[in-house]
Parts: structure tokens; sequence; C-alpha cells
């Protein structure tokens, strides 16, 4: 199945379609089915634990039947920037 989107890269920063953000560690693959994986963690969650997500789902647009208060395409987005604001 070939991609439209181009595979996430180590330290891109995506966002997903609940709000949250998401810093990628890499992405590799399944060591007995082949199955790509995307290998990334919350940057809110404390202490740091990866998520492993396959990589089609992790690419995949949002399921507007399910979700459809939702305007975002798809379930993890590319930001270019991340402007954090922390309280103090």
């Amino acid at each position: 199945m070939k991609r439209k989107r181009p595979e996430p890269k180590r330290g891109e920063i995506y966002q997903h379609f609940n709000g949250g953000y998401y810093k990628i560690v890499c992405v590799g693959h399944h060591s007995e089915t082949g199955q790509r994986m995307v290998v990334y963690y919350a940057m809110d969650v404390y202490p740091i634990e990866p998520s492993i997500s396959p990589l089609d789902r992790f690419m995949c647009e949002v399921d507007h039947e399910m979700y459809p208060h939702v305007k975002q395409k798809y379930r993890f987005k590319k930001v270019k920037y991340l402007n954090l604001m922390f309280k103090s």
C-alpha cells in the first residue's frame, strides 16, 4: 500500500486530534511480523514512557463518523513550530 504522507522522522513533533503533542523517537518494524511501527512519547506526561503504534494507524485519517466534532483530517498531524506556554 502506497502511503500519501511521508514517514515521521526522529525529533519531529505531531499533534493528535485530541490536542496532545508527541515527539517521534523512531520508526522501526515488529521483529516477527515486519509491521512498520512508530515509537513516540507524549510531551506533557512524566515520567516519559514511549508509546508504540502501527505506522498505518499513526498516519491514518480520523474516523469522522466516530468523532464528528473533530476537524483535523489525520489522527496525527505534523507540527512545524510548537510554542509551549508554561504557567509558573
